[in-house]
């Protein structure tokens, strides 16, 4: 990991934990695990690309044209042979299929090209609080908290693991909250609060509460 990555990194998790300072008593709690599963569902229905994105792109018949792993730089654009630089930030792979076999035509007779994302590499969610590796994480597809805790490394010693936050943005009304109860996810009850995770989301781990007053 390089020093201007953590530098970056480090930027990021002190102004998320600011954020969320400043908005802890007016977020909303949403209590429906169901409601969150299938926000994230419709919001994943099309992706779309950005820079760091892993493409796999194929012209039937044209095996010197495919090309197995293509990253999208970080203006947003990919070299593709003839055509050469073409914008891929902001499109799905639809989209991207489309502008590509209008560029190819004027070359190629009926192209028929096909657009896989086999890499999500530029979206992030983070985790912050009681875990052994505090800071973004990059969003895998299908993702969900268990996923993104394992990957921050399990919990620290007095990590509260049964109050556990998802903090989204959510549609278009401002961030709302959810409760995560591991330990009860882990005794196999209410398997469906480990809900899909998006880009953006917020995963905080609180510390125990050592005194009740």
């Amino acid at each position: 990991m390089t020093k201007s990555w953590m530098k970056r990194s480090g930027v990021l998790l002190l102004g998320l934990s600011l954020w969320l300072l400043g908005c802890a008593s007016t977020l909303r709690e949403l209590s429906s695990a169901d409601a969150l599963e299938s926000h994230a569902l419709d919001a994943t229905q099309e992706y779309k690309i950005g820079p760091g994105d892993v493409l796999q792109i194929t012209v039937w018949k044209q095996p010197e044209l495919s090309v197995r792993e293509l990253v999208v730089r970080l203006d947003g654009k990919i070299s593709f042979p003839l055509v050469d630089d073409v914008h891929a930030e902001g499109l799905s792979a639809q989209m991207l299929k489309a502008v590509l076999a209008e560029r190819l035509s004027k070359y190629i007779t009926a192209p028929h090209v096909t657009v896989v994302v086999r890499e999500i590499n530029s979206k992030l969610v983070y985790v912050i609080g009681e875990v052994a590796r505090e800071g973004p994480i990059v969003f895998r597809s299908k993702m969900r908290i268990v996923d993104a805790l394992a990957i921050a490394g399990g919990f620290r010693q007095f990590a509260s693991r049964d109050s556990i936050k998802l903090i989204r943005e959510y549609n278009g009304s401002g961030p709302v909250e959810f409760i995560f109860d591991y330990d009860a996810f882990v005794a196999g009850k209410n398997l469906a609060q480990n809900v899909l995770l998006l880009p953006g989301d917020r995963i905080v781990v609180p510390p125990e509460r050592l005194f009740s007053w």
